[in-house]
C-alpha cells in the first residue's frame, strides 16, 4: 500500500512480469475494423484505417456512403482515413479479405487458447479500478469495467485478456496506457459481446467470437475485429500505431585490418578484411527492417526496402522515374519470385511466414 500510494497510482495494483508472446494478427493488422457479417455505422463516426468485410457484400457496410469507382478493388468513404474493402470488388481484394478473415479467426484461437494465466478470475469479473502488469489474465466469465483501469508496463510489453462471456465497459469510462504501453501489444480475446459504453475511452485490439458494439461517442485506439458484426455510433476507431516487441539490431560490424604479412584470427562481430574490397551493388537491408505485413496498396518505407531489395535479388525491374513505396503488381509478382526461391507460400504478400523470413536472412 506505501508504495501504490508512493507511485500515486489509483486502485489495487497486480505486479507480474512483462507478459506472454504478442498474438499475430497477420494480414488482419491491416484493418482497424473487421468483421464477417456488416459495419455498420450513424452519426460523424471517424475511422482512421482501413475497414473490410468478408463474406458478408459490400451492402452489408451501411451508413458510409461508399464510392466505388469502375473496377476499383476498394471503395472510399469520407468516414474512413483509408480503404473500404468488400469481397465484390476487383482482384485481388476478395482473396485478400479470405485471408484476413483466416487470420483474425486464428488470431482469436491463439490469444482464447494461450495456457498458464498470470491470474484467474481477478476480482470475480470486476477489474475498475485496477492497475495491471503485463500478463496473461483469464476469467470463465465475463468482465466488466465499471471505472477506469490502467494497464502499466512498456512499450514492449504484452497484455492478453481471455473473456469467457461478454464484455463491457461503462460509459465514460477509459481503460488507460501509462509506462509507454502500445495499444498494439493489448489483446482482448472475447468469446461473447464486447460493448464499449457512451463516450468511453478503450485501448487494445478486440478479437470478438461475436459482435462488437461501440456506444455514442466512444472512443477505439486498436482493432476492432469481429466474427460477426461491428455497430458504431458517431465513434473514432483509430489504428494504433505497430507494436514494439523485438529490441534493435546492433551495431553494424567493424572491419578491423590485419597487421602486414599475418593474417588476424576471426573475432566476434568482426569482418576480416578481403584482398580486395567488396562494393556491393545493392542496398544494404537492416536487420528487422520489416515490422508489419504488406499487401497490394501498401505504402511507406518497409515497402520501399523490399523494393530495392528484390531489385538487389534481380526479381524486380523498376521503371526508370518511377516512385519507391507503394505495394504494386510489378512488387507482388516480384515477391512470389522471392517467396519461391526462398520455399516459402506463394502468396504475393509479405503475410507472417514472410515477414519471419525477410527479418532473418
Amino acid at each position: 500500500m506505501a508504495l501504490s500510494l508512493a507511485l500515486g497510482l489509483v486502485g489495487p495494483i497486480v505486479a507480474f512480469a512483462a507478459g506472454p508472446a504478442p498474438v499475430s494478427l497477420s494480414l488482419a493488422s491491416h484493418f482497424a475494423i473487421l468483421a464477417k457479417a456488416g459495419i455498420s455505422t450513424t452519426g460523424s463516426t471517424s475511422v482512421t484505417g482501413d475497414i473490410g468485410v468478408s463474406p458478408a457484400a459490400a451492402t452489408y457496410i451501411t451508413g458510409f456512403a461508399l464510392k466505388l469507382p469502375a473496377a476499383s478493388p476498394f471503395a472510399t468513404s469520407a468516414l474512413v482515413s483509408g480503404k473500404v474493402y468488400a469481397p465484390g470488388y476487383a482482384s485481388p481484394t476478395p482473396a485478400n479479405l479470405t485471408a484476413a478473415v483466416r487470420d483474425m479467426e486464428a488470431a482469436y484461437v491463439d490469444a482464447a487458447g494461450r495456457a498458464n494465466p498470470t491470474a484467474l478470475g481477478l476480482g470475480a469479473g470486476n477489474i475498475g479500478g485496477m492497475t495491471l502488469a503485463p500478463g496473461l489474465y483469464k476469467w470463465g466469465t465475463g468482465v466488466t469495467i465499471p471505472t477506469d483501469v490502467t494497464l502499466s508496463g512498456g512499450a514492449g510489453d504484452v497484455w492478453i485478456f481471455q473473456v469467457a462471456q461478454n464484455l463491457s465497459v461503462s460509459s465514460a469510462v477509459k481503460v488507460i496506457l501509462s509506462g509507454g504501453a502500445n495499444a498494439s501489444n493489448v489483446f482482448w480475446a472475447v468469446a461473447g459481446q464486447t460493448t464499449i459504453g457512451t463516450t468511453a475511452v478503450f485501448n487494445g485490439n478486440i478479437l470478438d467470437k461475436t459482435k462488437i458494439a461501440l456506444n455514442t461517442g466512444a472512443k477505439l485506439n486498436g482493432r476492432a475485429l469481429a466474427q460477426t458484426a461491428v455497430t458504431l455510433e458517431a465513434n473514432s476507431v483509430t489504428l494504433p500505431s505497430a507494436a514494439v516487441t523485438t529490441p534493435a539490431p546492433p551495431p553494424a560490424a567493424v572491419a578491423v585490418p590485419a597487421p602486414s604479412g599475418s593474417v588476424a584470427p576471426a573475432k566476434p562481430g568482426v569482418v576480416p578484411p578481403t584482398a580486395a574490397p567488396v562494393h556491393p551493388v545493392a542496398p544494404v537491408v537492416p536487420v528487422q527492417a520489416y515490422q508489419r505485413n504488406l499487401v497490394l496498396g501498401s505504402k511507406g518505407t518497409d515497402v520501399t526496402t523490399l523494393q530495392k531489395l528484390l531489385i538487389s535479388k534481380n526479381l524486380l525491374a523498376w521503371p526508370k522515374g518511377a516512385a519507391y513505396g507503394t505495394f504494386s503488381t510489378l512488387t507482388q509478382t516480384a515477391l512470389k519470385k522471392l517467396q519461391a526461391s526462398w520455399k516459402l507460400p506463394v502468396t504475393g504478400v509479405v503475410d507472417a511466414r514472410t515477414l519471419a523470413a525477410l527479418n532473418s536472412k
